[in-house]
């Protein structure tokens, strides 16, 4: 205790050295003139500096004034005296701007350094409210070192006798039996130390509630042990009954200490319990509940003092020597398998007792390392929090307590880590699996606390745990050989003490999972364009959606291992640690380098009372997975060759491991290997594979059902297929089908686009003009359409119901050569474009067997129609049934339709020009409109084309995340934003689920990879893995969005410096139609509102952005709901319509999309429509009719002519894909009364008002009032519809 006194004593002279010198500082400071080496940027960044200071100031007297530590001058000292002596220099001294470029190159930048000055003081515990705690420990110590000494007793007596007063002991397995013939004591402590994070004040708050930690080693007298004490469990008895007698004598209720006392083992292992001492509140001088601090009391011993040679706990020793007799009464194990494993080596149990060895040690090297190491201390607890937000030790919160297994209780590890670094390693030779290792050398003591612990991030990103070993640099070298270590642990971590191995009992997978969160955070770090301090240390990435590729939720409440192993559980602890190891090796060698990690995660071990002996261990865990996304989705997984090397024992452990699946087979190379073979029938079972190799594994090895094994894939794949009803005519029944799916409609396009570019080669009949180029614009040709693509042949089409015959057109672009014989007039030029239509049409069917043509002339987007712009479109109906519609591209029209904007078509110089307001007329705003559409479908539609087809190749899991993103959009009544009907605009999701995959230099990232395999390519990028995982990132970037903030759009690096033209883009949006509130820019788009001009408005973005937050808050449930896995994500799609005024349904049957439903009524699909009731039922009847008609939903065109109609009145929603009913909600400015005037805009009824009208109005008149006219606006709603609306729902408020 009087040695943490004098460190506490120096610490605090240190930092009244530091005043008094910034104080002589501040009394003698002169202006100087700056150096030629500083830059302007520095001066700035000096500004940026003091402005923080400013605020950092009035952060700390706010703390002071609150009672919290009011000696810890921060960052903002020197500004304080300033402001008090009135002398606020407004310069930068030399001295101030060398320091911030010290903090710009040790810190990153000086923001960042700021924020990190900010975090530290309030991570740790407040100096103020630590006296309580002092005197408790002091009280402590006092009761502690009176406790009467017990008599050696049998241990089930000494048992029996603490049971009677409420505690049991934690005796860990084997237990005691009656034949014991040693003995257990008690004496009063030798030595009570405080020891850990508390004694160096290195201590950071836990994630959720959790509490600090006070450590006080309380060390148990040697003469209490003998030498044999290391064998069969026997010193974990001991310690197990002088922590139980230290237990009851605290609970006594005339203990005076008025705490409440518990178990707690960490990692749910009987051997590492300790008592957890938690206060009650009760305004005592030693009540110091304010400070969320626990004190955990651990029992230690001696290392130079014990009888146990130290020796004898090698990893390589076998110190589990049980017998059949002293086992039976305890063990549901054979007689064999418990003789076996007795000569076997014990390297859990032997490193478990070693860390009774070592507190004080530690203690004593992390003081040391501080000394010498000014960047230590912040570098840990900067590193401990980064840790804690992803669930690497004690968790809380929000999570429920959610860890990552292994990490409980390593606090050591961490400052050991930064130990290795700082110190270097000692030189070893190890043998076995590891080879020869080499020295790495110290990174120095003068790093600031940032390079330390980006320092750490880069070694846990990219050091390879498995096969090379890790020694601490130790006095005198250390203790046991590296081969010992080498073939008795799967990772070595050798602290400085030459002792424990401190990754003893982590799963491999585990570690792979801690070095891809360091490579992610590294990304952040080296982003430049974010502030990534908030991302690395502020937000809980703890999360399972966002952080795994596939989670699955097990229960092991009956798993049994089909190789039970009674010496895996003696070394482990218990039965629960001995299933979750062989769980995670099973796994590991099941998947092998389908997956970059594995990660098993449950539920923090937590306190139980005294009267409970072992911890009960949660049966669920949940496997997360992280693809590798070259090898993930393999269908087939070789073995070993009998052949051409006979090794019957690696064929038999292979046939063991996998038993019926395994099967030899003979492949083209005429290799005859043993194989594991995955069958799959679409592609959407190929991504299931790394699954069902989980679920498979689990029920071999440890007898876990189906039942027991739950995740959430197929519910989303269910979202994106046809249902069987309708699909089933696609397959056929002999299984030889009609072509689908995105390859086959890539097949159909280029069997298009050659039969074009023939005509244009025909000599005799050729085109005017030369195609150049055919340019696709669709998502069925990009693989981001929500289903996919199917053509619709007349075979078909005869067969399916009539509310099942939709047929998506695919969009394309044609782009003839340059020639001065095109018109310079754009009427014109729509009329050369119809007739160069209708030549393609007429030689595409006289050359191109059973193919239709068709051209067409009309708006499809909603606008007014006009003659200057291009509505005119070729429609194309293959003999297979794929429908394709193309348009013509002519780069002059962009020119004339700026003539027309810019009033600059007449350049005579008599004739005088317009100004802005008097020249927008109907000619303006239609060349405006046309302008919008030139640019949006000829210049960015191919490019955005291109660039998200390039995704889509390199990243398996974009194109998933789009299809589930829009379908989540589209079923929450949002999708469809250019084409008149709906908010949210198809591109724009495209956008927002590629802010997930790209980076900057992804496209250079990713060629290199192509080209060089052993550089880092596409398997090394963190990026989803799965639909699953980006939708889940989207569903999180979307509920926190702050769209409504200026500057905060966003940017998305979707094109490399290659694919952006040279030439400057055209402004693409026109801000006298632009209604779009979302910004999201690319290289193409730097005002990034092309795909968002038409939506979403402030109303839809913050319905977005509510939809977001129910929507995470499921896929948050969805780790502990009991629901099936159809009913869970079917809620995340299961659109809510209270908040509705008025709810249309529509009559499905007359739905062609009505198949595409996301809650379809099978039984519907078979509906027969009404026959025709009215005059206007022909378009519907058209519906039901046999002719195919690309592209035709009645609902949409109702939709979208509705939205137009009236724009000014309500809001209208609609599932473009399949949706049977529309939501409305009325302009709630118009149930207002006001005036009564001309053209008003909306359909009112009069309203009588005796209120006084504002303005020139006589005091005493009265005026007409008129509302809106909700009756009436239905009644019109219900004539327009006649035919499809089946009902009107009003939702009265």
């Amino acid at each position: 205790m009087v040695w943490l006194c004098q460190i506490s004593f120096s610490f605090t002279s240190m930092t009244a050295e530091r005043k008094r010198k910034r104080e002589e500082s501040l009394s003698s400071r002169k202006l100087k003139k700056l150096p030629p080496a500083i830059e302007n940027d520095d001066i700035s960044a000096q500004d940026t500096y003091e402005s923080s200071d400013m605020q950092e100031d009035e952060w700390s007297n706010a703390e002071s004034d609150n009672g919290e530590d009011a000696d810890w001058g921060g960052i903002s000292y020197e500004a304080e005296k300033s402001v008090r002596s009135g002398k606020r220099s407004t310069k930068p001294t030399g001295e101030e701007i060398r320091a911030i470029k010290d903090a710009t190159d040790l810190f990153r930048s000086n923001t960042f350094k700021l924020q990190i000055d900010v975090l530290l003081p309030n991570i740790q515990p407040k100096t103020k409210r630590k006296p309580p705690l002092e005197r408790f420990l002091l009280s402590l110590y006092t009761f502690l070192s009176g406790l009467s000494d017990v008599p050696p007793k049998h241990p089930l007596e000494a048992a029996r006798n603490l049971l009677k007063e409420g505690v049991s002991v934690p005796f860990p397995t084997p237990l005691p039996t009656e034949e014991t013939q040693w003995k257990v004591a008690f004496a009063s402590p030798s030595d009570i130390t405080v020891v850990g994070s508390w004694a160096n004040k290195t201590s950071v708050k836990g994630q959720g509630r959790s509490s600090f930690g006070v450590d006080l080693a309380v060390e148990m007298p040697s003469s209490l042990f003998q030498e044999k004490d290391y064998l069969n469990g026997r010193f974990f008895h001991k310690k197990a009954f002088y922590l139980a007698t230290i237990a009851a004598a605290i609970a006594n209720p005339n203990s005076g200490l008025n705490v409440d006392v518990s178990y707690i083992s960490t990692n749910d292992d009987p051997r590492l319990t300790k008592l957890i001492l938690e206060p009650k509140a009760d305004g005592s001088s030693t009540d110091f509940t304010k400070l969320n601090a626990r004190i955990n009391i651990i029992p230690t011993i001696s290392p130079t003092e014990s009888p146990i040679p130290l020796h004898r706990l090698s990893p390589a020793h076998a110190n589990m020597r049980i017998t059949p007799e002293s086992a039976s009464a305890s063990s549901s194990f054979s007689d064999k398998q418990i003789k076996d494993s007795s000569n076997l080596p014990s390297p859990m149990y032997n490193n478990a007792l070693l860390t009774s060895f070592v507190p004080k040690s530690y203690l004593l090297s992390v003081h040391a390392i501080q000394q010498i190491a000014p960047g230590f201390k912040d570098a840990l607890a900067l590193i401990r929090v980064w840790a804690n937000q992803r669930g690497y030790g004690e968790s809380g919160g929000q999570a429920a307590g959610i860890s990552v297994r292994g990490f409980d209780g390593k606090g050591p590890w961490w400052a050991a880590l930064l130990m290795y670094l700082i110190l270097g390693e000692e030189p070893t030779s190890a043998g076995g699996k590891f080879g020869v290792h080499g020295k790495r050398k110290p990174l120095g003591k003068g790093l600031s606390s940032y390079q330390l612990f980006r320092a750490a991030l880069d070694f846990l990103a990219n050091h390879d745990f498995e096969n090379e070993p890790v020694f601490v640099k130790a006095e005198g070298g250390h203790r046991y050989t590296p081969d010992e270590y080498s073939s008795n642990h799967d990772m070595v971590f050798v602290d400085s003490s030459s002792t424990v191995n401190l990754l003893a009992g982590v799963p491999t997978g585990s570690m792979k999972l801690l070095g891809n969160d360091a490579r992610r955070t590294l990304e952040t770090l080296d982003d430049s364009s974010t502030d990534p301090f908030p991302e690395v240390f502020l937000v809980d990435h703890r999360d399972l959606q966002t952080r795994f590729d596939v989670v699955i939720n097990v229960d092991l409440s009956k798993a049994k291992s089909r190789k039970s192993n009674f010496h895996q559980t003696l070394d482990l602890g218990s039965a629960s640690n001995a299933i979750l190891s062989s769980v995670s090796s099973v796994l590991t060698q099941a998947l092998g380098n389908r997956v970059q990690a594995i990660g098993i995660l449950h539920p923090t071990p937590s306190t139980r009372p005294l009267s409970q002996a072992h911890p009960l261990t949660s049966h669920i865990i949940h496997i997360g997975l992280i693809y590798n996304p070259l090898h993930a989705w393999r269908q087939v997984d070789h073995g070993p060759n009998p052949a051409s090397g006979p090794d019957p024992v690696s064929v038999k452990k292979f046939r063991d491991f996998w038993g019926d699946k395994a099967e030899l087979r003979r492949f083209k190379d005429g290799s005859i290997v043993e194989s594991v073979v995955w069958d799959v029938k679409t592609v959407d079972e190929k991504t299931l594979i790394p699954r069902r190799i989980v679920a498979f594994v689990l029920e071999r090895h440890f007898g876990i059902g189906e039942e027991a094994v739950r995740g959430w894939q197929e519910g989303f794949d269910r979202m994106l297929r046809l249902p069987e009803s309708v699909s089933r005519y696609y397959v056929g029944a002999d299984g030889a089908g009609v072509g689908v799916g995105f390859k086959a409609a890539l097949g159909a396009f280029d069997s298009v686009v050659k039969a074009i570019k023939a005509l244009s080669a025909d000599e005799g009949n050729a085109l005017p003009l030369s195609v150049m180029n055919i340019s696709p614009t669709s998502e069925s040709l990009r693989y981001t359409s929500v289903f996919s693509p199917v053509p619709l042949p007349d075979s078909i089409a005869s067969v399916l119901p009539a509310n099942a015959r939709y047929l998506n057109p695919t969009e394309f672009v044609i782009e003839f050569e340059r020639s001065s014989r095109w018109p310079d007039d754009l009427k014109a030029i729509q009329k050369v474009k119809l007739a160069f239509l209708e030549k393609l049409a007429r030689d595409l069917m006289g050359t191109v067997k059973g193919l239709r043509a068709t051209v067409i002339a009309g708006d499809v987007e909603g606008m007014d129609e006009s003659e200057i712009r291009d509505v005119a479109r070729l429609e194309v109906i293959t003999e297979e049934g794929w429908a394709f519609v193309g348009r013509i591209w002519h780069d002059r029209e962009a020119v004339l339709l700026d003539r027309v904007i810019n009033d600059t078509a007449s350049t005579l110089p008599h004739v005088a020009h317009k100004d802005k307001s008097q020249r927008q007329g109907r000619n303006y705003h239609s060349a405006i409109q046309a302008r919008e559409a030139y640019t949006r479908l000829y210049l960015h539609a191919p490019m955005h084309h291109r660039a998200i087809a390039k995704l889509c190749h390199h990243f398996p899991a974009f194109a998933g995340t789009v299809r589930i993103a829009k379908r989540w959009f589209a079923a929450h009544w949002l999708l469809g934003g250019t084409d008149g009907a709906g908010y949210v605009s198809e591109e724009a999701v495209e956008l927002l689920c590629a802010m997930f995959f790209v980076k900057r230099g992804w496209e250079a990232e990713v060629d290199r990879g192509d080209e060089d395999k052993d550089v880092r390519g596409v398997e090394q990028m963190v990026v989803p893995g799965s639909k699953e995982r980006g939708f889940a990132l989207l569903i999180q970037f979307l509920k926190d969005w702050k769209w409504d903030v200026r500057g905060e759009g966003i940017l998305v690096p979707l094109y490399g410096s290659s694919t952006v033209p040279n030439s400057k883009q055209p402004k693409a949006v026109a801000a006298s139609i632009s209604t779009g509130v979302w910004k999201i820019r690319t290289a193409m788009d730097e005002e990034g509102g092309i795909w968002t001009m038409f939506g979403p408005d402030a109303i839809v973005a913050r319905r977005v952005r509510a939809l977001a937050q129910a929507t995470w808050k499921c896929l948050k449930e969805m780790e502990t709901s009991a629901s099936s896995e159809k009913g869970v994500v079917l809620s995340i799609f299961d659109h809510p319509t209270d908040d509705y005024d008025v709810i249309i349904d529509l009559d499905r049957a007359l739905l062609p999309r009505y198949h595409q439903n996301v809650s379809l009524t099978a039984s519907q699909l078979l509906q027969i429509p009404r026959r025709k009731q009215f005059s206007n039922d022909d378009e519907l009847a058209a519906a039901s009719s046999r002719e195919i008609r690309p592209g035709f939903d009645p609902a949409m065109l109702v939709c979208r002519d509705l939205k137009r109609i009236y724009q000014d009145t309500f809001r209208i929603f609609h599932d473009c894909f399949g949706g049977d009913r529309f939501g409305i909600v009325w302009d709630p400015s118009l149930k207002q009364p006001r005036p009564f005037r001309v053209l008003g805009g909306f359909s009112f009824s009069a309203e009588s008002q005796d209120k006084q009208v504002t303005g020139k109005v006589d005091k005493g008149s009265k005026r007409d009032m008129v509302v809106l006219n909700e009756q009436g606006v239905l009644g019109e709603l219900e004539r327009l519809g006649r035919g499809i609306v089946s009902g009107i729902t009003i939702h009265a408020r």
